[in-house]
This record gives C-alpha cells, sequence and structure tokens, in this order.
C-alpha cells in the first residue's frame, strides 16, 4: 500500500496557494480523500455546470477528472507544482444529473520517475453508475 505523502489537509493548502484562481474563496472543489494511490473529489453542484439540456457539461467533467488526477498524483509524490498533464482521454457515458455533485475517483496505475499513469471515474451524486471514465498522463519533472 502506498503511503501518501501529502493529507487532504496539505493538499488544500497547496491548492489554495498555488492556483486560487480555482481553489480560492468561493471554491466548490473539495477533497475528500487522498491516500498516495486513489482520491475522491468533489464538485458541488452549480447551475454554471449545466449544458442547454440540462447536463453537466464536458468540459465541467474535463476539468474535475483533471484535478482528480493532480490531487492523487501530489499526494504519491508531494508538492510538485509542475506535474502537468500530457495525455487526457475521457469517455462520456451517461447524462450527468442536474441538481447532483459530481464525484470524481481516481487511481494511480502506474507512477515511475518521470510519468504517471491513472484513472478516473466520474459519478453523479449517489449512483453507482459511472457518468464518464478518463485515463490521463502527467509527466512528473526532475526535482
Amino acid at each position: 500500500m502506498a503511503v501518501a505523502k501529502m493529507s487532504v489537509a496539505e493538499l488544500e493548502e497547496f491548492l489554495r496557494r498555488e492556483f486560487p484562481q480555482a481553489f480560492g474563496p468561493g471554491s466548490s472543489t473539495r477533497i475528500e480523500h487522498a491516500d498516495g494511490q486513489t482520491c475522491r473529489v468533489r464538485e458541488i453542484f452549480s447551475e454554471r455546470m449545466l449544458r442547454p439540456g440540462g447536463t453537466v457539461s464536458g468540459p465541467t467533467l474535463m476539468a474535475l477528472a483533471d484535478c482528480a488526477m493532480y490531487v492523487v498524483l501530489l499526494s504519491a509524490i508531494g508538492p510538485v507544482g509542475l506535474a502537468v498533464t500530457t495525455s487526457l482521454t475521457i469517455n462520456f457515458l451517461r447524462k450527468g444529473a442536474p441538481g447532483r455533485d459530481v464525484l470524481a475517483e481516481a487511481k494511480l496505475l502506474k507512477l515511475g520517475k518521470r510519468l504517471a499513469v491513472g484513472e478516473v471515474t466520474l459519478l453523479s451524486g449517489d449512483s453507482p453508475d459511472p457518468i464518464a471514465h478518463v485515463t490521463a498522463t502527467y509527466s512528473i519533472p526532475n526535482t
């Protein structure tokens, strides 16, 4: 089992400091769990998440998945701000319901010295049926 290099509190503080535009006051993103191998991130529902037709928009889902992947990676390697996404593939599986928070459950599949590969399952509220599945690769800089 992996040992987390950053706690949820440390991750939240790091993200508020390094990305105040996304994680500062009024942010609707919450880290619920991070253990160095997996994490769970919640995006609290807002009308801004919806696209015409009343479904959760693709950009909302992609941003949350990328955030969850970044969180799980940082929980595994520590505060490496310049780790960046090199690839993200998303499969939209079903409509995200309006009025429900979106949850991202991320898991590291492989953690190397320079690259990390993971997957993220996106869920709508308390439904067990995924609304999207994401695979992502991050580049880890020399530290």
